[in-house]
Parts: structure tokens; sequence; C-alpha cells
């Protein structure tokens, strides 16, 4: 692992380079099945975004693109393609939006998309089912970051509650994901908000992307898991429908991380569409 400005990142590999960019309930350790996979033909970029995993805590405003643009300076890489999950593809596409030279191609999962609005049925859901887990002034308290200790079992029944909600997907319950992959879901989803609620909220700076897609002038491949949450399954047909020439990919059964739960399918897409840019 090297450190980037703050930013852990850890390489494998060598040749036309790939950068995997987490999704914000996980950390660059969601990667771990692609990996090695990858590391085949490719150099294989993964890393933490600030304030997550190993990187360093955010000191004033947070831009997510400009962070991975960050790695790729750090590491010496002029041009990749981009692999993101759900808003780590959000950051991917305001990358290619800023940089479209240095972005090869765009591999969006379970995407998220900068200035969407999420639909209120999706977020009356969410509060239903995971943020009621916690009594609701302690909640605001962890949000604000104000509050004295963070306990650990207010972290644990809100990261499991929103594994069961988002990774597996509202219709499926815990006996539908491989242990491993609930386990490690879990235990990524505490990392997030044990850290977060123990400091004051981050400010992030995003640009509107979804109004600019048709600017979107790479190849990409949008993979969406048919368990996952309808609103953002719904982000999935924009990107398709925005990004010209972009293709789809459906995987039943499959919820808010498809690289951990089906890393076969996942793998076999991504070697083939890095095949079919000659990358």
């Amino acid at each position: 692992m090297v450190m980037i400005d703050g930013l852990a990142c850890e390489e494998i590999g060598e040749g036309s380079a790939v950068v995997l960019v987490h999704a914000g309930i996980a950390d660059r350790r969601m990667w771990r099945r692609q990996r090695e996979v990858l590391s085949a033909r490719h150099r294989v970029i993964s890393y933490d975004w600030r304030g997550y995993g190993e990187s360093a805590d955010p000191v004033g405003e947070v831009v997510h693109h400009r962070d991975l643009l960050r790695v790729m300076d750090g590491l010496g890489v002029e041009r990749a393609v981009l692999v993101g999950g759900s808003m780590g593809g959000s950051h991917a596409v305001e990358a290619a939006l800023v940089a479209p030279d240095r972005v090869a191609g765009l591999v969006l999962i379970a995407s998220g998309l900068s200035g969407h609005v999420w639909p209120e049925d999706m977020l009356a859901q969410a509060r239903e089912r995971v943020h009621s887990t916690v009594p609701a002034d302690r909640l605001a308290l962890y949000r604000s970051g104000t509050a004295e200790r963070v306990l650990a079992e207010d972290v644990g029944a809100f990261a499991r509650a929103h594994v069961l909600w988002q990774v597996a997907g509202p219709d499926r319950g815990v006996d539908d994901l491989d242990p491993e992959v609930w386990e490690l879901a879990v235990a990524m989803m505490c990392g997030v908000f044990e850290r977060s609620w123990s400091c004051p909220p981050v400010s992030e700076r995003h640009l509107s992307a979804e109004g600019r897609l048709g600017e979107v002038g790479c190849p990409a491949l949008v993979v969406n898991g048919l368990a996952d949450v309808p609103g953002i399954q719904e982000v999935s047909g924009l990107l398709v429908e925005g990004i010209r020439g972009a293709r789809r990919l459906d995987l039943a059964g499959t919820g808010h991380l498809p690289p951990l739960e089906r890393p076969a399918e996942v793998n076999a897409a991504l070697v083939g569409f890095l095949a079919g840019l000659g990358w």
C-alpha cells in the first residue's frame, strides 16, 4: 500500500491501467475478487476514498473525482478504464466529464449519478428499514458529529439493517447472501458509519452529471442488480439512455454489490469489456 495525498492505494499487475472506485457503503476491499483476475493482464489500482478505510480524514471540502484523478497522477497513470460501484460510479462519470482524455472506458456497477434526486418512496423505505434501527435523537447526534461517543450496538444495528435493505435488496433476506458476503459487507459498513459518526459531517462537492451524460465520449458498460433497490436500478436506465452506445448487463438475484455477490459474472463482464476496447 502507498499513500497519495492521504489516500490509501494499492496496485497489482502490469499493463494498461484499470482503476477500481468503491461504493460509499464500502471500502476498497469490495474489489477483492476482481483484483487478482484483472491483474493477469492489467495494472489494477484500488484506493479508499478520503475518510474511508485506510485513507486519512478529510480536511476541508472533498471533491471525489479530483481525488480519483489525483490517485492516477500520483501513480503515473496517464489513461485508465474506470470501474465504479454505487457512488464510486458517479465519481468515475464525473472524472470522465472533466478529463475525457484520461478515461478510456467506464464500467458503472449499481451506479449512482450526481445531480440525480432520489425518489421519495426510496428515501421513505430507507427511513423505515434502516434509520429506525437507531433512536432518532442519537442518530441526529451521530450525523452532526456531536455525540460524546458512538455506541457499537448502534453502529452494528444500522449497518446490518443497511446491508439487508441494500446489499441483499428490499425483497430478499439474510439467507439470500453468502455468509462471507454478508460478513464483509457488514464489516465495511460498520467502518463507514463508525468513522463518519465520530467526526463532523464532510463537505462534498460534485458535478451535476445527470444532464451531461451525452458528453461522455468513451465506451461504457452498465451493470445492474435486479434485486437492488428499485430507485437505484432506475439510475442504471438513465445511464444507458444518456451515454451514447452504453451497454447494459442485468444480473438476476443480485443486490447492490455485484462484485462481491456475483464475482464470476462481474469478472467475465469486465474481462470482455476490456478486451473489446483492445485495452
